[in-house]
C-alpha cells in the first residue's frame, strides 16, 4: 500500500513540473542553468512573464529578461570560508526568433561576472545577453 501511495504522489508531482507542449506558431526557449545555480525567465520586451521556466514568443524581435543567481567561489573573493550568493537580471535582445524552433539559454559566470548566451537547435551561438543590474543575496 506505502508503494501505491508513493507511486501517487510521484505522478502528482510530476504532473505539476511538466512544461506545456510548444505552440508551432511560436520560438520556444528553454533555461538552463549550470550546476549549482537558478536561472528563471523574468520578461519578454519589458512586460513581465508568468512562467519562469521557459519563454515562448511571437517570431520576429524580442527582449528577454532573465534572472541569475550564481555562488562566487571564495578562490575568486579572497580569504573567506564560503561562497558570495550573486543575483543578477541579464537582458539578451534577439531580431530573429522563428515560429516552431526551440533555442535554449545558458547562464553562467567568471567570477563575479555573469553571462547568457543564446543557442538554435544545432547548439549555433546566436546571442549574447547583457548584465542589467547584480546584488549580494
Amino acid at each position: 500500500m506505502r508503494t501505491l501511495s508513493a507511486v501517487g504522489t510521484l505522478v502528482l508531482l510530476s504532473g505539476c513540473t511538466t512544461l506545456p507542449d510548444p505552440d508551432p506558431n511560436q520560438a520556444w526557449i528553454d533555461l538552463a542553468p549550470p550546476g549549482n545555480s537558478s536561472l528563471h525567465a523574468v520578461q519578454v520586451d519589458e512586460r513581465d512573464w508568468a512562467d519562469n521556466r521557459y519563454f515562448e514568443v511571437q517570431p520576429g524581435n524580442h527582449e528577454l529578461t532573465v534572472r541569475y543567481q550564481f555562488a562566487v567561489a571564495p578562490s575568486n573573493i579572497g580569504p573567506v570560508d564560503e561562497p558570495l550568493w550573486r543575483d543578477c537580471q541579464l537582458n539578451l535582445t534577439f531580431k530573429d526568433f522563428n515560429a516552431g524552433q526551440r533555442y535554449q539559454m545558458q547562464a553562467g559566470s567568471i567570477g563575479f561576472h555573469p553571462w547568457v548566451k543564446l543557442y538554435d537547435q544545432q547548439r549555433k551561438l546566436i546571442g549574447q545577453g547583457e548584465p542589467a543590474g547584480c546584488q549580494r543575496t
